[in-house]
């Protein structure tokens, strides 16, 4: 038996997927999912190690998105 995650579950994915890719596709779809502040700076501040630190690109250009998209968010609920 396999053990899907979520987001293969609820989004599905191609056998050549990268890591990435399946990240890309859940973040379009929780552009509107509420989140309090506090984990949308958390995450941000993760994923912006990310971004310094993957030799990947697709996943930087996925990871530095996201933490725009993060700090959008929090600072229209400033």
């Amino acid at each position: 038996m396999t053990v899907r995650s979520g987001a293969e579950t609820l989004i599905p994915q191609a056998a050549t997927a990268t890591p990435a890719e399946p990240a890309v596709a859940v973040l379009t779809a929780m552009q509107t999912v509420l989140v309090r502040v506090g984990v949308r700076q958390a995450a941000a501040v993760l994923l912006e190690e990310r971004v310094r630190a993957t030799g990947d690109c697709v996943e930087r250009v996925a990871a530095a998105t996201t933490v725009a998209m993060l700090r959008s968010a929090i600072g229209q609920a400033g």
